[in-house]
């Protein structure tokens, strides 16, 4: 599907539902996973006013997703993922705020080389080596120890792990689904067999389900 319906976008857009135009533009990846890149430039950030402006500076090569050259406006920003204006040097990582909605925060430049991804899977492939897949739908393969569920620092230059963040008591963690999207909490306890997780966030203690959580910390 090139298009979805104003009604169709996600809560976790923080675009309005009504506006001139009835269809705003799917993404290549999952629609609540993120934004497409022409929603970010135009809708959010504002640097473009239309899709044409948006291609011109893609076509320019003046952006780079994930320390990679942006082509394609469709192209998926995805939570933790970095955005670098070639011109302005100007670096943004992708967040999801209290309200649940994605937001944009400005980073240092050197900062934009990195980012957090969850383990979504794990797959012994031929010669003992270890696939990981992610929750931004990137493979890795790594002999690192870690567990499903745990959180990896991705080089994005080198497109390498650079460290372990295991989802363990005492783990701070960021909720990126359901109704405490948004909110960071220290793991009180990890009942495994209701794949739950107990946490305290500002002096709350809640609990939401290991799916719904990821270790930034």
């Amino acid at each position: 599907m090139a298009h979805l319906k104003r009604q169709e976008i996600p809560k976790s857009w923080p675009v309005p539902r009504k506006a001139k135009t009835t269809y705003v533009v799917s993404p290549n990846f999952s629609k609540n996973d993120g934004m497409p890149l022409l929603v970010v430039l135009r809708d959010v950030l504002k640097v473009a006013e239309n899709r044409k402006e948006v291609k011109k500076i893609l076509h320019e090569k003046g952006l780079l997703k994930n320390a990679i050259v942006a082509h394609d406006e469709k192209n998926t920003l995805v939570l933790f993922d970095t955005i670098t204006f070639v011109q302005s040097k100007k670096s943004y990582r992708m967040i999801i705020g209290e309200n649940g909605k994605f937001e944009l925060k400005e980073i240092k430049e050197n900062e934009a080389g990195k980012k957090i991804a969850k383990i979504v899977d794990k797959k012994m492939l031929r010669g003992k080596k270890v696939q990981i897949n992610l929750s931004d739908g990137r493979n890795v393969l790594s002999n690192e120890k870690c567990g499903m569920g745990d959180s990896v620092v991705i080089d994005l230059k080198n497109k390498k792990i650079e460290k372990i963040l295991p989802l363990k008591e005492k783990a701070k963690v960021l909720i990126f689904e359901g109704k405490h999207a948004g909110e960071e909490g220290i793991v009180e306890e990890i009942i495994k067999e209701k794949k739950m997780i107990k946490l305290k966030s500002n002096e709350n203690e809640i609990s939401v389900l290991i799916k719904q959580v990821m270790a930034i910390d």
